[in-house]
């Protein structure tokens, strides 16, 4: 591919995720159904017919849609961002942009489920991001055994903050697959320990096998 030509297309699928996910949040606070059906919507028109998808060829010719099980409000929650008593500052390796840094933000706790690290991609652009990987990972017909993604604000996937200026939206309905769980040629930040879980998450993009 034409790198200028790659460059342009590369932003043109940011602007679209961005304006998206803009009206998914605009959608969302009178009627969270409404913004996730956008949202599949959305992402499927992207990859059957964006030219950076991240289906393979075989797969993008017999794609029919994401597998998205239907909206259930009890897995959307706003929640406090707690503060950590300590910095903690990791690096996430990536084959295509080398190391990643971030800091952490802080923890969200999901009732009757446990806490999830939040944490601000330190480097260029700047960023929230919230992975999951949950007890249904790499199972089949499960979840993507590296794990998933709530927020990665840096790309436009973000759902907005709660009520209070130190809460976020955080709905596990939204949650989505990154690029390498369908292409391997691409390289993504996976969930590290403090964004893993032992509980089985039904909601949000699964894997089609």
């Amino acid at each position: 591919m034409n790198g200028s030509i790659g460059a342009l297309q590369l932003a043109d699928w940011r602007r679209r995720v961005f304006g998206l996910y803009s009206g998914v949040r605009q959608l969302s606070v009178h009627d969270p159904a409404a913004g996730h059906e956008l949202w599949k919507s959305g992402r499927d028109e992207l990859f059957a017919g964006h030219p950076l998808s991240p289906l393979l060829p075989d797969d993008r010719a017999d794609f029919t849609g994401l597998v998205v099980p239907r909206y259930d409000p009890d897995w959307r929650y706003e929640l406090e961002v707690r503060r950590p008593e300590e910095p903690l500052r990791i690096t996430m390796d990536s084959a295509s942009d080398g190391p990643i840094p971030f800091s952490l933000v802080g923890t969200v706790h999901i009732p009757y489920f446990g806490t999830l690290d939040v944490w601000r991609l330190t480097g260029y652009g700047d960023g929230l991001f919230l992975p999951v990987r949950d007890g249904l990972a790499g199972t089949p017909g499960g979840t993507f055994g590296g794990g998933r993604y709530l927020l990665d604000t840096v790309k436009g996937a973000d759902l907005g903050p709660g009520a209070d200026g130190d809460t976020l939206v955080v709905d596990f309905n939204f949650a989505y697959n990154p690029s390498c769980a369908y292409d391997p040629s691409w390289s993504c930040p996976l969930a590290p320990a403090g964004n893993t879980v032992r509980a089985e998450i039904p909601v949000g993009e699964r894997m089609a096998r």
